[in-house]
């Protein structure tokens, strides 16, 4: 329970960080540049929050990770931000808004999730000499 509660503690970080940037960059920039910015640190971020959280519980598995982080993010954007904070779901209908960060935020966190997993089973039968040295551990 507590692993869920903290995984599902950092999507909430991550998706935060996504509505600020969405946020502060619609009043100071274009809506097509803000959400290019939004593009790229959503994957940064969940990659980012995937590596601590893999840092905590090394055992975890990266798939069911992932789907963790996307699904509150999905969930919060559908059941918070289209209703009550935009008052439509049309965000839903921008593929550079919505679909390729939900993308990103999935590829990001699953890939970061398998390298760490990978490193770690690589530590347990010795062969890290061989390799860099991962930030995961």
């Amino acid at each position: 329970m507590k692993k869920l509660t903290i995984l599902v503690l950092y999507a909430v970080v991550g998706w935060a960080i996504c509505g600020a940037t969405i946020t502060v960059g619609r009043q100071m920039l274009s809506m097509d540049v803000a959400l290019l910015i939004h593009a790229a640190v959503a994957p940064l971020t969940f990659g980012v929050l995937t590596w601590l959280f893999f840092k905590w519980f090394p055992s975890s598995s990266a798939l069911p990770v992932a789907l963790t982080m996307l699904g509150v993010v999905v969930g919060l954007d559908a059941f918070v931000v289209a209703p009550f904070l935009e008052r439509s779901y049309a965000m839903f209908r921008s593929v550079l808004g919505t679909w390729m960060p939900f993308a990103s935020i999935f590829v990001a966190s699953y890939l970061v999730g398998r390298a760490c997993r990978q490193r770690q089973s690589e530590s347990r039968t010795g062969r890290e000499e061989s390799r860099p040295t991962s930030a995961c551990t």
